[in-house]
């Protein structure tokens, strides 16, 4: 199993999209790389950390590479939008891709090139090593399955996407 953090705004949105795809493991919502340990969803909200709403994504790579991961995920964000994405405004709702391992930065950059291709702005997502990830609080973690009409910039239809992409 491999892992990959990426932050596309609300992270509500973002972790039922990518849970659905064939190959993830696992999601879990929460904060990557802040200035501040152990940061919570206030703190973000209150500006006290300067940590992304980010998914840690789990996933087995016999079945889907980081590549196809990332093409999805591009597929949900708007990369030239800085510090938004949706209704939500502020530094914890930057898009960015953070990494463990470091063989992962080339095939991430490989895409952020591909994707500036489709732009006319640049892209202002994010590419860095995680520095470090605190799991979001319990009412968080699978917040749309909880709450099936909870707010989500994501559109709906991209869901019925994740659900049916299979590796061809």
């Amino acid at each position: 199993m491999k892992k990959i953090y990426l932050a596309g705004g609300c992270f509500w949105g973002v972790e039922h999209f990518l849970s659905l795809i064939e190959g993830v493991k696992e999601t879990t919502v929460g904060y990557a790389n802040s200035d501040i340990e152990s940061p919570s969803y206030e703190d973000l909200k209150a500006h006290r950390s300067l940590a992304s709403e980010t998914v840690e994504v789990v996933y087995d790579e016999k079945t889907i590479s980081l590549k196809e991961i990332l093409d999805l995920f591009f597929m949900i964000i708007d990369p030239t939008i800085l510090d938004q994405q949706g209704h939500d405004v502020g530094h914890q709702y930057r898009t960015g891709i953070y990494y463990v391992d470091k063989e992962d930065e080339g095939i991430i950059k490989e895409s952020l090139d591909e994707l500036s291709k489709r732009y006319d702005k640049p892209i202002v997502t994010e590419l860095l090593p995680l520095a470090n990830f605190t799991v979001g609080e319990e009412y968080h973690q699978d917040y749309l399955i909880k709450n099936p009409q909870g707010y989500c910039h994501v559109d709906k239809k991209m869901f019925d996407i994740a659900r049916n992409y299979k590796k061809v």
